[in-house]
């Protein structure tokens, strides 16, 4: 399927366009034998991040029965050198799982190389951010009662078999300030009646649920591992947000509303009738695209960048040197301005055709985009050497 992306060929099998006008936000959706996922994440993997990764909290969670350990219970100083008090105690968290609590490695877009990649291609797919956590749950046991989450989620069976008993939301598309927390006793009502979906998740399967959705899983007769890509989605409300922000910055700059209420005020009377008309005007004018850019790009961070290949890369620069966009910079250009996850830069006329093509993506040489322009964007970041 030529062109396709990682969310057709991997996580579906419906085709995109189907996804996106009938499951995307509305309705939860099983795929059997999605993908082979053993090149994103395995048992060696965990033992690998746990053991020999020097990871601190709050990468790892630990989970029994409906109730979070505290991080002081599994970590631990590390040694001479080392003696940072939250690192992760290998022994105390081969106890606790051996006595059937789960263990959630989060942000493994941060800490694993195939599930970072794989992240930023969804996200750059999907429009919105992605973050990974793995759960490795052993035989018979789960961490968490049924709930559900203020992110969309794409579950992925890594190893073992899970079963996943899904309910219709109590609360459709709750925002991030409406965990199921708030709603306990109508989450563990609804979780008595019949399940929308009740399945056993082997290797290779993909479970979609939009926020909202309720869900509880067990793992089976094996240890089982799962990856969680969860999906921030943006929404109207948080557009309404930036619009109010970008409102509010406008009112700034207009010398009534910065003027102080008369003496003895006891309420907003009808200074209120003034306020609104004026916020509503200010709404009207203003422009939080900029805002909504800069938000996104805050919420991601651009491909890894190794210091010393850099620098090598700079002290060895020739007409030939082969250079490419760093990758998910979130780049845009705006006049003459280029806008990224790492800064912006402004550029002469003559350096923004040669701009304008590295945004491409694709392998150009120093001496097709401009040497002393090559040099410049290596040492800001944005451009980094082939091969």
């Amino acid at each position: 399927m030529e062109g396709a992306g990682v969310l057709e060929t991997r996580l579906i099998d419906i085709g995109r366009e189907r996804f996106a006008g009938d499951i995307w936000g509305r309705t939860a959706l099983l795929t059997r034998c999605a993908s082979d996922f053993s090149d994103l994440f395995s048992a060696a993997a965990v033992d690998e991040l746990i053991s020999r990764r020097g990871l601190r909290t709050p990468f790892l969670r630990v989970a029994k029965g409906g109730t979070t350990f505290p991080d002081s219970s599994f970590t631990s100083p590390a040694g001479v050198g080392a003696t940072i008090s939250d690192q992760l105690d290998d022994t105390a968290l081969w106890r606790k799982f051996a006595d059937g609590a789960t263990l959630v490695l989060q942000a493994l877009h941060r800490t694993w190389e195939p599930v970072s990649e794989f992240s930023t291609k969804l996200s750059t797919e999907l429009g919105h951010p992605v973050q990974t956590n793995a759960y490795i749950t052993p035989p018979q046991n789960r961490g968490f009662d049924d709930h559900y989450d203020v992110h969309d989620v794409f579950v992925l069976q890594i190893a073992g078999t899970k079963r996943w008993i899904i309910h219709e939301p109590v609360h459709p598309d709750p925002l991030r300030n409406q965990p199921w927390t708030d709603r306990r006793s109508t989450v563990a009502e609804a979780a008595k009646g019949e399940a929308y979906i009740d399945t056993v998740l082997e290797p290779g399967d993909a479970l979609y649920l939009p926020r909202g959705w309720l869900h509880a899983a067990q793992a089976q007769g094996e240890v089982s591992i799962h990856l969680t890509l969860g999906v921030h989605s943006w929404t109207r409300y948080a557009l309404a947000e930036q619009l109010a922000q970008a409102a509010l910055a406008l009112l700034c700059d207009d010398p009534e509303m910065r003027r102080t209420l008369p003496l003895g005020v006891d309420g907003p009377g009808a200074e209120i009738d003034t306020v609104r008309e004026r916020l509503a005007a200010a709404v009207a004018e203003a422009d939080s695209t900029p805002l909504f850019h800069r938000t996104r790009r805050g919420q991601g961070r651009p491909a890894p960048l190794g210091p010393l290949a850099q620098l090598a890369a700079v002290d060895g620069l020739s007409p030939k040197s082969e250079v490419r966009l760093r990758g998910a910079l979130d780049a845009l250009l705006d006049g003459p301005r280029l806008t990224t996850r790492v800064g912006w830069f402004d550029f002469l006329e003559a350096d923004l055709q040669s701009v304008s093509r590295l945004l491409d993506g694709e392998v150009h040489t120093a001496d097709d985009l401009g040497i002393e322009l090559v040099e410049r964007l290596l040492r800001a970041g944005v451009l980094v050497p082939v091969g």
